[in-house]
């Protein structure tokens, strides 16, 4: 079984009224909305951190010398995308 500990939240009545709500009609309990929210929420903060890491590592002159330079060769026909309505 997974650890769980309880934690008191206070929280603005409107507020609760309005998670009853969309809880009731997703047929959750307020509980589980209030867990996904939080999971949600500490997803998007880690992903947005990670990003900031991502772009603090990137050489951004090398990027734009490598999409602008002169030659290479054009795509290989396996490596195109399929157009809209066309099969693979």
């Amino acid at each position: 079984m997974k650890q769980t500990s309880s934690y008191p939240l206070r929280m603005p009545m409107s507020l609760k009224n309005a998670v009853a709500e969309v809880s009731r009609e997703e047929g959750t309990s307020i509980n589980q909305f209030v867990i996904v929210a939080i999971a949600e929420k500490l997803a998007a903060l880690r992903t947005e951190r990670y990003f900031a890491e991502r772009r603090a590592l990137a050489d951004v002159d090398a990027a734009q010398r490598i999409l602008f330079r002169d030659g290479g060769q054009p795509p290989e026909p396996e490596d195109r995308l399929p157009q809209v309505g066309e099969s693979e």
